[in-house]
């Protein structure tokens, strides 16, 4: 994984947490984050190459107009008023290579310093064993904070530990050898086998991203929603509020805030592609 800095631009050392998505079902958690780029204004400072990624380009996603700057697959953002580094990841990896990516995300991180790695991300739910009755999405995390994924400050928060995380079952016991560089294990089976239900949570990229992260030493805190497939544009705005309490960040004073509301990505407007011609109607 290479890092190109933008000309002009340099990582800050005042951003020591760094928020990134791990792709999953109804991409949650890269909404959020274009919706915390947007807010917080922060300006991109760089992208990775990264070959375990499929290549895209698009143009700009924040705006405010279109200026013909390209999006690339996986790119840096800063916003030194928020301490705060944001990654956002807009290809999914290739088949089979998601720990190898998750490890370079990792030793790149690692390499700039970084204290605290934030990633969001959704899970399907049809996997929910508990439906909770409530207008409010809840938010759910996984936390290197203890063993078993606990985390005081977030539990402080509202959320609730993924009760599913379990280091002592195999799938999640395999991925973090593979995370530390154990891959003795021959026996054991491929991540690109038929997942049961056990296998499911350690199956998801979040799950490589948190073990790869937490391998390295560094603090990991995966916040989580269920959704499905659809317009999940409001459970992003409600990911990207809880990521905002957990770095202790008020919506309302992001610097990207406009009249008492999220700043909306300029990308967002084409969501469902362009207006249809009212000549021919």
């Amino acid at each position: 994984m290479e890092f190109t800095l933008e000309e002009g631009r340099n990582l800050s050392a005042d951003c020591p947490s760094i928020l990134l998505p791990g792709l999953s079902i109804g991409n949650v958690g890269q909404l959020a984050v274009d919706l915390l780029i947007s807010s917080t204004g922060a300006k991109r400072v760089g992208f990775l190459d990264e070959p375990s990624l499929l290549p895209c380009v698009g143009n700009d996603a924040y705006g405010p107009e279109p200026e013909g700057v390209l999006a690339l697959p996986l790119e840096a953002y800063e916003s030194p008023p928020h301490a705060l580094t944001l990654i956002q990841q807009r290809s999914p990896v290739i088949k089979g290579m998601m720990v190898e990516f998750a490890k370079n995300l990792a030793d790149f991180v690692s390499s700039i310093g970084k204290k605290h790695v934030i990633i969001l991300s959704s899970l399907d739910s049809g996997r929910m064993k508990k439906i909770v009755a409530s207008s409010d999405m809840q938010v759910y995390y996984v936390s290197s904070t203890n063993n078993d994924g606990n985390d005081s400050d977030c539990e402080r928060l509202g959320f609730k530990r993924l009760e599913e995380y379990d280091p002592t079952q195999r799938r999640w016991k395999y991925l973090n050898e593979l995370a530390e560089g154990k891959t003795d294990h021959e026996d054991e089976p491929s991540f690109e086998d038929e997942l049961v239900h056990d296998d499911y949570y350690p199956g998801l990229p979040f799950a490589a991203l948190f073990s790869c992260c937490k391998a390295k030493g560094l603090k990991v805190t995966c916040l989580l929603c269920y959704c499905s497939e659809g317009d999940n544009i409001a459970d992003s705005f409600q990911l990207a509020d809880a990521a905002c309490k957990l770095l202790r960040l008020t919506p309302d004073k992001l610097s990207g805030h406009v009249e008492g509301g999220w700043n909306i990505p300029l990308s967002w407007q084409s969501v469902y592609g362009p207006p249809p011609d009212m000549s021919l109607f």
